[in-house]
């Protein structure tokens, strides 16, 4: 019986993903199975997220148009949809607003995602409004240059995290992103491709504009909790942007990168593997955002 027990212990056999040193506010699948698509586990089916599997691309005009060629004109939704497609197994929205000319087109644009911590820059916006001691100002930066968690804790607290998501969403039109269910959780503030580029065009309108920009650029090859920043849309020639990166138990990674390129293109490259490998997660957001930065014309 011993010799049966010892064999039994030996022949056990753990499985962990090939994961990153952050797995900060990861859950069980109980909360989500699939990425966001099921972010409503009611037995209402009527506010579920829609099937997007064949989706039809949006393209539309969300402003006056600016003298000068916008690359967003060459890009087709046969363009748009394979450019989404090259995520392969992964969930991903994808999404461009040309700054000057108001041209905005997206894959799934509407598409609801987790934000990890995307959520860190919609905060800073309504912080950066609000008088700041120079500890406050300190936080900020590191949220958004490091990815600092440890100071995105203390801003949400501070700064009334779950209403300052809503705020902003009223303020810069952003109708797809609301605060999480669970309070606790900012990495679950609920977001959208297509939000994400509007926001940035809210936030260089505003007042925020320089300490935003500043602290994004400075954003280092290394983030706060050790992983490797280096993806999608950071470190291309001309680009600033806010990476996201979390893990849900049991295989779902989340890799986001927003930014602007050139001055001139808001781009939101949300995904979700279902892998459970970072490795696969990442080749899967720099296949995308490498499909885009072509269409764009900007060498990554």
């Amino acid at each position: 019986m011993r010799w049966a027990l010892i064999i039994l212990i030996t022949a056990t056999v753990f499985v962990v993903p090939d994961a990153s040193p952050c797995n900060a506010h990861a859950k069980s699948s109980a909360d989500i199975s699939r990425g966001p698509d099921v972010l409503d586990t009611t037995s209402d089916t009527s506010d579920t997220a829609p099937d997007i599997s064949h989706a039809s691309p949006d393209i539309s005009d969300t402003g006056s148009p600016s003298p000068g060629i916008s690359a967003v004109s060459n890009i087709s939704a046969t363009d748009i949809s394979d450019i989404a497609a090259a995520g392969g197994r992964s969930d991903v929205g994808v999404a461009v607003l040309d700054l000057d000319s108001g041209q905005m087109i997206s894959q799934h644009g509407d598409q609801p995602f987790y934000s990890a911590s995307l959520s860190k820059l919609i905060l800073a916006v309504d912080a950066l409004q609000q008088p700041l001691s120079a500890d406050d100002q300190d936080l900020i930066h590191r949220a958004l240059s490091v990815s600092d968690d440890e100071a995105m804790d203390v801003l949400w607290t501070r700064f009334d995290g779950m209403d300052a998501i809503g705020r902003v969403a009223a303020e810069a039109g952003l109708t797809g992103t609301h605060a999480p269910d669970d309070p606790s959780q900012w990495g679950e503030v609920v977001i959208t491709a297509n939000d994400m580029v509007r926001l940035y065009r809210y936030i260089l309108g505003s007042p925020v504009r320089d300490t935003i920009v500043a602290a994004l650029s400075s954003a280092p090859d290394t983030a706060a909790d050790g992983f490797d920043q280096q993806f999608g849309l950071l470190g291309v020639s001309g680009a600033y942007a806010k990476q996201g990166w979390m893990f849900y138990l049991p295989s779902d990674v989340y890799l986001h990168s927003a930014g602007v390129l050139d001055n001139r293109y808001a781009v939101a490259v949300l995904t979700t593997s279902p892998t459970g490998s970072w490795t696969t997660a990442r080749t899967a957001i720099n296949a995308v955002s490498k499909a885009l930065l072509v269409k764009l014309g900007v060498n990554g």
